[in-house]
């Protein structure tokens, strides 16, 4: 990383060339990792559904449950932690790869504008 002078004080890190800022990469979602643990889609999906339909005190005894796989206890956390937190993402998240993410409307005005050109052929 090179330091440079700020415009207003201070310095900026700026990274070389061929260098990052974010050596890791973007955090894989939640049914990535699932599916690379070896769920199956279809699998995700119903857990989901099922455990997202608990109330809290359910969602808790899921992660206490021995016997519960570690796919819904996996679920059951994202939940309980993105209610804690206050946060949709997780939410969001699972959601979305449940049902599909909703449809986007977009609306958009167009002006045209006509050019007249006369040509003068000799």
């Amino acid at each position: 990383m090179k330091e440079i002078p700020g415009r207003n004080g201070g310095t900026l890190k700026v990274p070389e060339k061929g260098e990052t800022n974010n050596p890791n990469g973007r955090p894989k979602k939640f049914t990535t990792l699932m599916k690379e643990q070896g769920y199956a889609l279809s699998e995700v999906n119903d857990s989901i559904q099922a455990i997202m339909a608990m109330d809290e005190k359910q969602i808790k005894d899921v992660l206490k449950n021995e016997e519960a796989t570690m796919l819904e206890k996996t679920v059951a956390k994202a939940i309980i932690k993105s209610y804690e937190k206050g946060s949709l993402y997780s939410m969001d998240t699972l959601l979305s790869r449940v049902f599909g993410k909703p449809k986007e409307s977009l609306e958009a005005t167009v002006e045209q504008k006509v050019v007249n050109v006369t040509l003068k052929l000799d």
